[in-house]
């Protein structure tokens, strides 16, 4: 139960080397990947558990080997999260930036899909920023994969000169 097929240190350099590459898969998946989950991106994500866990385990079944796993992963991601706070190169490097998806009510095309981003993604957006397309002033496609909507401010009376 507690016996290990495998030295403490291979954990440690597997559960690294599988977090870092899942890691930098996720991220070129795009932002939308993270930000909406459908029953198939489920699945996917499932399935990754799947694929990657005799990588991570080297077929060994003990607890400590599990329990080492487990640590070296969540100490990976507390030093990614620590990194990323204290340093913004950091927190590009690893969250990415907002991206500008349109202005004054136009979206650039282009843009929009590089990034992977519907039109009834768009449209969500606005009905939940209650914007119509012509009162956009910015749409931000966030780096959690959330779309922003930032509305024109109102016109106000006109200034009065004397």
């Amino acid at each position: 139960m507690f016996d290990m097929d495998l030295p403490w240190w291979e954990f440690v350099a597997r559960g690294a080397l599988v977090y870092l590459a899942l890691l930098l898969m996720v991220r070129l998946s795009g932002r939308r990947t993270i930000s909406q989950l459908t029953p198939f991106d489920l699945l996917v994500v499932m399935l990754l558990s799947e694929a990657v866990s005799n990588g991570l385990s080297g077929g060994d079944d003990s607890v400590s080997g599990g329990l080492i796993i487990a640590a070296t992963l969540i100490v990976i991601n507390a030093s990614i999260g620590m990194l990323s706070a204290r340093s913004r190169k950091m927190e590009s490097l690893f969250d990415g930036e907002a991206v500008l998806l349109g202005r004054d009510g136009v979206f650039f095309d282009k843009v929009v899909k590089r990034s992977r981003v519907g039109e009834s993604d768009i449209e969500q957006a606005l009905r939940e920023a209650d914007c119509a397309r012509h009162e956009m002033q910015c749409a931000f496609l966030e780096a959690g994969g959330s779309i922003t909507i930032m509305k024109r401010p109102l016109a106000t009376d006109p200034v009065k000169t004397t």
